[in-house]
């Protein structure tokens, strides 16, 4: 009887887990790296009850465990290594996993005892983790969590390599008809119930601090155009303007506006506005870098923080940027019409504040409005300089 509960805490604790994680990823909507983790509990959730169910004298019982304890292990690993965008090397977990089973099969056929059995899929389980902790060594931490899934990744190295070898040891040979009778199968099963817990703790933290910074990521987002909205820009420049204040990093700020927006509305409505507005910030924020920070700030006024940029290279920017809306089509307005934008640039000063900085871009959009607008105008030349030529022959919203 003791035996009976013994062995079924595990693979209760398994399955309650694996539906967590199966309803973080259906219901909250986080990534395939969650449903990783869900496959690999009810995967040694069926491992567990064909290890207590099963007969232990069956030359298919290690096999079908191994099977599933592999498959658990290596659906660990990936979600492990997918969450932080590091390599699983699937390859690799399938050749130990072929070699443990083909190791398995000589010891079944040659031996009744269950220790060389344990000693071959304990190991290979061990090299697996092993793949995925030196995968793992390669990725940013950036949270205390990814510090914690790398402890645990060799702390499961060091259990599945080292702990069977000692205990084997001390307890000498085990018949496999005795297996669930001896010593080993009570700490084993002991050994896994806290690991699974810890684990398990570990990863739902994760998957709820994710939830959370998905959430907030989601609030601080433009629905139109997926990017920052106003205070979401302004909270996020703070940080690199100070950083490059105190580091001399050139820096950048460009702000463009959509010409003649309002006699877009009124001539094709707001859907086709809305539209035009969705398709400038796409188009902006796949011109810019990872290392920039772009928003909407107005209606149809958007900004760009160019980070390593002085004020000619971000002006070369914006007129790239120009240039491209200036030729693409809004499928709401028709094939014959093509809006354009207006850019004004400067360049951070030593010393200055943000709001002085927003100032002379905004100034400097001014003056591309008056001097023809569809045009860049930076503010380091002088007003009735052009910054760059203003394209010619573009039909645009009037």
């Amino acid at each position: 009887m003791r035996e009976q509960l013994l062995g079924m805490t595990t693979p209760v604790l398994a399955a309650a887990f694996a539906a967590v994680f199966f309803a973080l990823w259906w219901r909250a909507g986080l990534g395939k790296h969650v449903l990783a983790f869900g496959v690999s509990f009810a995967c040694a959730a069926i491992a567990f009850l064909a290890t207590h169910l099963l007969p232990t004298g069956s030359i298919y019982t290690f096999h079908l465990t191994h099977a599933f304890y592999a498959l658990s292990t290596a659906t660990m690993v990936w979600g492990m290594c997918s969450r932080v965008g590091r390599p699983a090397y699937l390859g690799v977990q399938v050749s130990i996993y072929g070699t443990a089973a083909l190791l398995l099969s000589v010891a079944v056929m040659t031996s009744q005892d269950a220790g060389p059995r344990l000693l071959i899929v304990n190991t290979a389980y061990g090299a697996m983790f092993l793949v995925g902790m030196v995968s793992l060594m390669g990725a940013p931490r950036r949270h205390v969590l990814d510090t914690l899934i790398l402890v645990i990744a060799a702390t499961n190295v060091a259990d599945f390599m080292i702990r069977p070898m000692l205990q084997l040891l001390a307890e000498g040979a085990i018949p496999v008809a005795e297996y669930r009778q001896s010593i080993y199968y009570s700490v084993i099963n002991l050994v896994l119930s806290i690991k699974a817990l810890s684990l398990a703790i570990v990863l739902v933290v994760a998957c709820a601090h994710e939830l959370m910074t998905a959430m907030r990521e989601r609030s601080d987002r433009d629905a139109l155009t997926g990017l920052r909205n106003r205070r979401a820009f302004e909270t996020d420049i703070a940080g690199p303007l100070m950083l490059a204040q105190q580091t001399g990093v050139p820096v950048s700020l460009v702000i463009a506006d959509i010409d003649h927006f309002k006699q877009v509305n009124d001539i094709w409505g707001h859907q086709a506005g809305d539209q035009a507005i969705a398709e400038f910030g796409q188009l902006i924020g796949s011109m810019t870098r990872e290392q920039d920070i772009a928003g909407r700030v107005g209606g149809e006024e958007f900004c760009v923080l160019v980070w390593d940029c002085p004020g000619e290279a971000a002006e070369k920017l914006a007129e790239r940027i120009r240039s491209r809306f200036a030729q693409h089509l809004v499928p709401a307005i028709g094939e014959s019409v093509r809006l354009a934008a207006s850019f004004g640039v400067a360049h951070l000063r030593e010393g200055e504040s943000y709001e002085r900085l927003f100032a002379r871009a905004d100034a400097a959009l001014y003056r591309a409005k008056q001097n023809g607008r569809n045009r860049v105008e930076g503010d380091r030349r002088n007003e009735g300089e052009p910054a760059v030529r203003p394209a010619i022959g573009t039909r645009v919203a009037a």
